[in-house]
């Protein structure tokens, strides 16, 4: 099973049937996935189950119904363990950004973050989830696929968020930082995502 958000609101995808009075289950193949976020987005629906019987084309399915961008990102560490966070449209997340071409997953990763912080001396440490959220461009529904990645820096300098991209701070944040703004990076990760549940 899969767990998919549209903004905090949860969309479940799921290879067995759901029968449950208060729950909306309907078949991936046949849906309608920009009615689903729309009602799902509204309150309308507040329990909805995409069903597709082979548990393991779940997401192969999704990405077949709904173009795809993929992006890439890093959950950055520095030498005092705190963690790299941005601020863009009024919510702290995670540097990130689209992969170009012929770019690899990884160097799009390292330079995202670097472009969105200012922050050098990147170093990938380990591949983490790889997440998936509904977004609209040009009145289209897309589905961005981000692969995320642990890293490190020695960086010291001072930070610079990038504006043009509507960032407007970057900050490094400690356990104590985070726990104050309510902010949990590995709950950032899966925000707005879908993520494997079992």
């Amino acid at each position: 099973m899969y767990k998919v958000f549209v903004n905090d609101k949860p969309i479940y995808l799921t290879s067995e049937m759901v029968f449950h009075k208060d729950a909306k289950c309907l078949r991936l193949k046949d849906v309608d996935l920009e009615e689903v976020v729309k009602k799902v987005a509204k309150n309308k629906w507040p329990l909805v189950y995409l069903y597709y019987p082979n548990g393991e084309q779940l997401i192969q399915k999704l990405k077949k119904k709904i173009p795809v961008v993929v992006a890439a990102g890093g959950l950055v560490k520095n030498d005092d363990n705190e963690i790299l966070f941005i601020k863009r449209n009024g919510k702290w997340d995670l540097p990130k950004g689209r992969v170009e071409d012929k770019e690899t997953i990884e160097n799009a990763a390292l330079r995202e973050t670097e472009e969105e912080t200012g922050v050098t001396g990147l170093e990938i440490v380990k591949p983490l989830q790889i997440t998936y959220h509904f977004f609209n461009r040009n009145e289209k529904l897309k589905l961005k696929e981000t692969y995320w990645f642990e890293m490190k820096t020695s960086f010291t300098g001072k930070l610079a968020p990038e504006k043009s991209e509507g960032i407007q701070k970057a900050v490094w944040k400690n356990p104590k930082k985070q726990q104050k703004h309510y902010i949990n990076p590995m709950q950032t990760l899966g925000s707005c995502s879908i993520k494997r549940l079992i």
